[in-house]
Parts: structure tokens; sequence; C-alpha cells
């Protein structure tokens, strides 16, 4: 049990960077992001590259994840905002459990906005090079990494608005 908290401890990045300001890169230095092996919640397969043309909010997650809860309806609030514009606001799960622990926890906590998906074997984690939970990337319509941000984070708030705004003008040519 000890080694289990020091696991779920060493995994979660710590709350304290909540309050950086965000860094979005120049289109010229986005880096297209790799495909992940996700699963929505029925098992089929969900792949990065049928989003394209839509603004991601990809959140890299997980049940057991303090930092998650408390961030997780923020971007429920962030996907309803955008509900009739070209964002996803997609919630990748690492829970090795089955999707009743995942859906659960999202009922218990409010969240019925999001795009759900399920990585078991928390193979995003590394490819992305994820260092500890909640993660997030935003990607832009290109498929091109935007930002990275971990730890907590208010994604409703007018900074994360005001980012999305200018990728959907941005990728629109304006």
């Amino acid at each position: 049990m000890l080694r289990l908290v020091a696991l779920l401890l060493a995994f979660t990045v710590p709350l304290g960077t909540a309050s950086a300001a965000l860094a979005p890169k120049p289109p010229e230095a986005r880096a297209p992001v790799p495909e992940l092996p996700m699963t929505d919640l029925d098992g089929k397969p969900l792949r990065l590259a049928d989003l394209r043309g839509r603004v991601v909010v990809l959140n890299v997650w997980a049940t057991w994840c303090l930092p998650c809860r408390e961030e997780m309806p923020s971007l429920d609030r962030l996907q309803e905002a955008f509900s009739d514009r070209p964002v996803v606001v997609l919630a990748l799960s690492v829970d090795r459990g089955g999707n009743e622990k995942v859906v659960a926890f999202l009922e218990e906590i409010g969240v019925r906005h999001l795009t759900v998906a399920r990585d078991p074997k928390m193979r995003s984690t590394r490819i992305l090079g994820i260092p500890g939970l909640p993660a997030t990337l935003v990607i832009d319509r290109q498929g091109r990494e935007v930002l990275r941000r971990f730890g907590l984070y208010r994604w409703d708030g007018e900074d994360v608005r005001t980012l999305i705004e200018d990728l959907l003008a941005e990728s629109a040519g304006t």
C-alpha cells in the first residue's frame, strides 16, 4: 500500500503550478502531435487525425489524481462554452480499470460535455513525455502542439478562451 501511495504522489504534478501564465508556441515552432493509443468508451479506436480541422484540448488524467478532480469541471465548462464551434475537449483517462470507474467519476463531479477516451496501458504518457498528471496539450486545427501544461489549471478562464479564439481565427486564415 505504501508503494502505491508513493507511486501516486510521484505521478501527480504539484498544485503550485496553477498560477503560471500560458505560453503558446508560434505557428513556425509547432510540431505535429503523434497518434496516441486511445479508444472511446465503446472500445473503438479514436485518432487525433480524425479531429483535424478542430482545435483540440487534450487532457490526460486519472480518477485517482486529486488535481485532475479539481481541474475537470473547468474543462467541462470550456467545452460547453465552445459547444457550437470546432473545438473538442478530449479527456484521455489513463485509469487501468474499466469504463465504469471513469463514467462514475465523471458523473460524481458533474462533468457532462467532454469527449472521453481511454488509454489503460498509459502508453500516451510515454509517447508524449508526460511526467505527471494532469497534463494538457492544446492542439491547433492542423494537429500541431500549441502549448503543453502540467498540473492544475483553470481551463475556462479568459486567457484560454482568447487562445482558442485566436487559434480558430488563425486556422481559418484570418
